[in-house]
């Protein structure tokens, strides 16, 4: 699978930086309003959107439009230069946890953002917890728990090792005391469940405090 977070901006291109994009479906639905709104794509990713600039030197057009379009998917256009760099750490840790490239396992949380985002770790966790009210490792366990919820909820039969292996996890006893401390329960007892029915969070709304 291709990266799900943008590269650096091409030259000639305008960057868009857009709250709540979570999943390859969120990538097709801003796609859509930037046609829809008449824009020259050059590519959408988690977080961000980029367009081509006019090649006569015109402006872009007004914006407005485009937020209204995009609150209306459950999107919001971010003009704070610290709200972007953390919506592009929570880009990050979403791709990591749920879209992973094959190697990606190979790195640790920590290791991977620095790398993805081209800053220190230290300095993105601090970000963070100001702008978002929890810590960044804390968002990191729950991405996790809930990607842990969806595998448990396939009907493949997956063991809790399995699933722990396939999250990083150093044990199924690691991946049952994260569990339980997020959502209260034991990973046997919520595939008890069945078929993941209850219990399962938007991807996000799990970097809100009252989650």
């Amino acid at each position: 699978m291709a990266s799900l977070v943008a590269a650096p901006p091409a030259p000639g291109t305008h960057r868009f930086f857009i709250r709540n994009m979570v999943c390859p479906r969120c990538v097709i639905l801003v796609r859509e309003d930037l046609n829809d709104l008449g824009y020259d794509v050059a590519d959408v990713a988690l977080g961000t959107a980029d367009v081509r600039l006019p090649a006569d030197g015109a402006p872009l057009p007004d914006p407005a439009p485009l937020r209204a379009a995009l609150h209306a998917l459950g999107f919001e256009l971010l003009t704070d230069p610290q709200d972007q760099l953390v919506e592009q750490v929570k880009a990050a840790v979403i791709e990591l946890v749920h879209f992973p490239a094959a190697d990606a396992r190979a790195y640790n949380t920590s290791h991977y953002l620095s790398q993805k985002l081209g800053r220190d770790y230290r300095a993105l966790s601090h970000l963070f917890s100001a702008r978002m009210g929890m810590t960044l490792e804390k968002y990191i366990i729950r991405q996790r728990v809930e990607r842990a919820k969806e595998l448990l909820s396939y009907p493949d039969g997956a063991t809790i090792a399995d699933v722990a292996a396939q999250l990083g996890y150093s044990s199924a006893a690691h991946l049952a005391n994260q569990f339980r401390q997020v959502t209260g329960m034991s990973p046997t007892a919520f595939r008890a469940l069945g078929g993941g029915s209850a219990g399962r969070q938007p991807l996000d709304a799990l970097g809100r405090g009252d989650n």
